[in-house]
């Protein structure tokens, strides 16, 4: 026989199974026990399953006043990174029964646009990177459960913050960078006012500090493969001892100074040593390959997750940071002796 293209209701497994539709609400949301018997309770589900009956969600979601649906604010999708971070925090949104609406901070920093009507009426919460916080306030994100990544977990809008550890990251490359005798560093700083990036030059800051003998120049650049060339070249033309290694904020930044150390006739790392942040896919098509702090994305983004849906069930979230770990690769060697 012919199935009805008409979408099965509940009154419909009601009527198959011989109950009421409030029991099949009871059994189809597993609140049967005690209130209806075990035999009826299979018949319920027999009948749904025969007539292929799908639980309406946008209707049963409004009566519960959520929509289960989640906003992950970032920057401008510059990099694979923050495509991670949307990969691990949809796939813990999914086993919830969330969905997530990916939503790019136009050039990274600044107000954003509502994507909605009201953000509040379409959103139960929202997950941000600090470098998107400015959109938080245009789309009403900041009045919705929140939870802030890469963010001060002093000043922060949110419930809560989850980072990534990176000032031990930016420990691993300077001690790393010190063990192989360099002395000279130029800090090629991203110009971007960002929480995660003042963490950055203090912790390179303060390690060198704690060192004798060591010299640290900082050159900012926008987040830019240009941009960063243009600003390590004129950094390593000043007048006086030329750095021997570069400690870049970013795989995009190492990449542009790798063009700005081959423009001045500078081998790496013979001549200089470069590092970066993140692990993104350049950081292995470089040559040489780039020395860099592996940063996980997308244990970034599932951890963000887990706040959130921590902070939308009454919980409190796990406060740890994420680990990172280096990875050491051709772009770094022992400083060439004069």
């Amino acid at each position: 026989m012919a199935r009805s293209s008409t979408r099965p209701t509940s009154r419909d497994v009601a009527q198959a199974a011989g109950v009421s539709q409030a029991a099949v609400s009871l059994v189809l949301g597993d609140k049967w026990r005690g209130r209806v018997s075990a035999a009826t309770a299979e018949r319920v589900r027999q009948a749904a399953r025969e007539l292929d009956y799908r639980p309406n969600l946008a209707a049963r979601n409004l009566r519960l006043g959520r929509t289960r649906t989640v906003l992950l604010v970032v920057p401008a999708l510059t990099t694979e990174f923050f495509a991670g971070v949307y990969t691990g925090a949809a796939r813990v949104a999914a086993e919830h029964g969330f969905g997530v609406v990916l939503y790019p901070s136009p050039e990274g920093i600044g107000p954003a646009r509502d994507p909605f009507a009201s953000a509040q009426a379409a959103l139960d919460g929202v997950l941000a990177s600090s470098m998107a916080a400015d959109a938080l306030t245009a789309i009403r994100g900041d009045r919705l459960p929140l939870v802030m990544l890469d963010s001060d977990p002093e000043g922060s809008l949110g419930a809560a913050t989850v980072n990534l550890d990176i000032a031990d990251g930016v420990r691993q490359l300077t001690d790393h960078l010190l063990a192989l005798g360099h002395r000279r560093i130029l800090h090629l700083a991203a110009d971007v006012p960002s929480w995660t990036f003042d963490v950055r030059a203090r912790e390179l800051t303060t390690r060198l500090a704690a060192t004798q003998d060591t010299e640290l120049r900082t050159a900012r650049a926008p987040i830019s493969i240009e941009g960063a060339r243009a600003a390590a070249e004129t950094a390593l033309t000043t007048p006086g001892p030329r750095p021997t290694a570069i400690l870049c904020d970013d795989d995009k930044l190492a990449a542009g100074a790798y063009k700005a150390a081959r423009r001045l006739g500078l081998r790496i790392p013979d001549d200089i040593s470069v590092t970066g942040i993140d692990d993104l896919a350049l950081a292995t098509a470089l040559d040489p390959e780039l020395t860099t702090v592996r940063l996980d994305a997308e244990r970034f983004g599932e951890e963000g997750m887990h706040a959130l849906l921590a902070v939308l069930d009454g919980r409190r979230p796990d406060a740890d940071d994420i680990p990172v770990h280096l990875a050491v690769r051709g772009s770094t060697a022992p400083p060439r002796t004069p």
